[in-house]
């Protein structure tokens, strides 16, 4: 039996779901281990898969800002586990918005209020939430219905998320490359660096993400077209991969594009610096040849985005193409 059989012919495990209202979180597990949290406190500005852990209970996120370990970076406070937003709707700022925002400059960002967890369906594995994406001043620009399937065997971990945006008003995503679907991760994922980096968000504003001990820091990204490392970025690709040692052990994460996603395959706004993030409304942000994105609602009008996330062990690309195909 050839590695990638073995890799799917292993049984599913049971999937439980354990809901937290005091502590505004559903606990997900699978295989009897805590597998993530979906969390939704009235302190964060959206929601967020966070932590997130291997097969073998090993955490892939980054602590900081809500549990920061030693030695972690503490720049961009509002990457926090894994999520989905956007940096420019109507000319709001989704993705950059978080408690560091100057309240002078709130009412440029918007939030993604948690309304109700609409169903749970522990046997699919299924998690159903609703939530509404508001201006500062709570007006509602967009409706969101987001369905998590997570699975899991011995040995892998799988999320597919998919939100349906419902416009409220007339909304305009606008070409931006803070987006879509975005994941902070663990030290040992981030590229090794040699100098301090600084970087721009949606709004020009600098950020710089300085150089710390480089121990134990190996990741190492690769595309379905065979790009390795920082030059994924920017690239167009159905999945990329990254890849790491933590604690003696090589995990594999990857994020998959679904085929019916507007401008599939999407690009990748993934840095070496510990954000591992697919864009499918990037645009010109990043290929200056690339078509102009532009997609305007009108109330009513529906939109939506999926997209898989796999936490395994040293997955090969082999193996990675056979997840791909079945993602349909």
């Amino acid at each position: 039996m050839s590695v990638t059989t073995c890799l799917f012919s292993a049984v599913k495990e049971k999937v439980v779901f354990k809901n937290d209202e005091k502590g505004k979180k559903v606990e997900v597990y699978v295989g009897g281990k805590l597998f993530t949290d979906y969390i939704y406190p009235d302190n964060m500005e959206k929601q967020s898969l966070y932590p997130i852990m291997t097969a073998s209970g090993k955490i892939i996120t980054r602590g900081f800002p809500l549990n920061p370990r030693p030695f972690e970076r503490t720049d961009h406070p509002h990457h926090v586990g894994l999520w989905f937003n956007f940096g420019d709707v109507n000319g709001l700022d989704f993705w950059n918005n978080s408690f560091a925002i100057k309240p002078a400059d709130k009412p440029k960002y918007g939030t993604v209020k948690f309304k109700k967890i609409v169903s749970e369906n522990p046997e699919k594995g299924e998690l159903v939430t609703f939530a509404e994406w508001t201006d500062i001043h709570n007006k509602v620009l967009l409706d969101e219905v987001a369905t998590f399937v997570f699975s899991g065997t011995e040995n892998l971990r799988t999320i597919e998320r998919t939100s349906k945006l419902t416009a409220k008003q007339q909304v305009t995503f606008t070409e931006n490359k803070e987006g879509l679907i975005g994941l902070r991760l663990d030290r040992a994922f981030e590229e090794p660096a040699t100098k301090a980096e600084k970087f721009l968000d949606a709004k020009g504003i600098e950020n710089e993400v300085p150089v710390l001990n480089n121990e134990g820091v190996n990741g190492v990204y690769r595309n379905a077209e065979g790009i390795k490392g920082g030059a994924v970025w920017g690239k167009r690709s159905p999945w990329v991969a990254l890849s790491a040692e933590k604690e003696k052990e090589v995990i594999t994460i990857v994020i998959l594009d679904h085929p019916k996603n507007p401008n599939y395959p999407a690009w990748s706004h993934a840095r070496g610096y510990g954000l591992f993030a697919t864009n499918s409304l990037g645009g010109r942000n990043f290929d200056k040849s690339a078509a102009e994105v532009k997609i305007v609602l009108q109330p009513g009008e529906t939109i939506v985005f999926k997209y898989k996330i796999v936490i395994g062990g040293n997955l090969t690309d082999a193996q990675i193409n056979e997840i791909a195909k079945k993602f349909k």
